[in-house]
């Protein structure tokens, strides 16, 4: 598969099972980082760290129902498990002389990433996660209202009673919804949200699968996640936000024992540290994968 950009750095990639739009910064002659987003985000979240890590290629995937990849069909309840088989098929997809150094992971993206690296080791090279760490977790006495709430979620999707089809006059209803709900900046929301909502006549709705936003049937318990989780091999640099969540500094213990090669940082910035604070964080991860690089040689 050639990685070369088609328009504006914009690029497809057809998987065995759905076709992924993905951003590519940088050429290809430079070590190749796959870049994964968070939870209805997109691949323009890279963009700010893609300024500052001039010294490889950043390839931004959208995770299908988000940005401008393809939707999973169907009505039925999306699950993360789906996102560990999209990255399988995507490694496998690429050629041996395009396989990225190292994964980059934020909040959704990076807890696909750990998962997937703590279950094939031999897969990835390195890993980088910001703003998070393992799979979400929850106690088992919560499965059965997890799964009406769920169920009664997605009969009223399928029978089209969720107000999904809303239009707005223009996108800048949308990114002041998304600057409120998570304070992120608004010049960051807007580049997001321009990729996750499409032109319908002279208004804008929403691009992204309206499934995202419902709740997943099933969700791991501890054990299970824990058990996932034990020895995980791969090299890791954790990046933190000051202002980010925080649950994922409460759980460095628990991450130092399951991660056998493990770096953490913190940094000045929030759940989105690696667009408001990218300078930084580009700098946290060339040091990284520089050092690494270097170890190995």
């Amino acid at each position: 598969m050639d990685l070369s950009c088609e328009k504006e750095n914009e690029i497809t990639i057809q998987l065995p099972h759905i076709t992924l739009a993905a951003k590519v910064w940088g050429t290809q002659d430079k070590p190749l980082i796959l870049a994964l987003h968070g939870w209805l985000d997109n691949a323009n979240s890279f963009l700010p760290l893609s300024r500052y890590l001039t010294n490889y290629q950043i390839m931004a995937i959208d995770w299908p129902g988000h940005g401008l990849s393809e939707h999973r069909p169907g009505k039925y309840p999306l699950h993360w498990i789906d996102y560990l088989y999209d990255l399988d098929a995507l490694l496998d997809t690429l050629p041996q002389h395009q396989q990225p150094v190292a994964i980059l992971g934020h909040s959704l993206g990076g807890i696909i990433a750990s998962a997937y690296t703590a279950a094939f080791p031999n897969k990835v090279g390195q890993l980088i996660l910001i703003e998070a760490l393992s799979p979400l977790y929850e106690k088992e006495s919560k499965l059965k209202q997890r799964l009406n709430n769920s169920f009664v979620a997605h009969q009223r999707y399928r029978q089209n009673k969720l107000n999904i089809s809303s239009t707005y006059k223009d996108i800048s209803v949308a990114v002041n919804a998304r600057h409120k709900l998570t304070a992120l900046d608004v010049a960051w929301c807007e580049i997001i949200t321009q990729r996750n909502m499409k032109k319908i006549d002279s208004r804008v709705c929403w691009r992204s699968d309206p499934r995202l936003k419902l709740d997943s049937p099933l969700r791991l318990a501890y054990t299970q996640v824990d058990a996932l989780m034990q020895e995980h091999e791969v090299e890791t640099l954790l990046v933190l936000g000051h202002q980010g969540f925080s649950q994922l500094n409460s759980a460095i213990p628990t991450a130092k024992r399951w991660f056998k090669k493990l770096e953490v940082m913190e940094l000045e910035g929030d759940h989105h540290l690696h667009m408001g604070n990218a300078k930084e964080v580009a700098l946290a991860i060339e040091l990284f994968l520089t050092a690494k690089g270097k170890k190995r040689d």
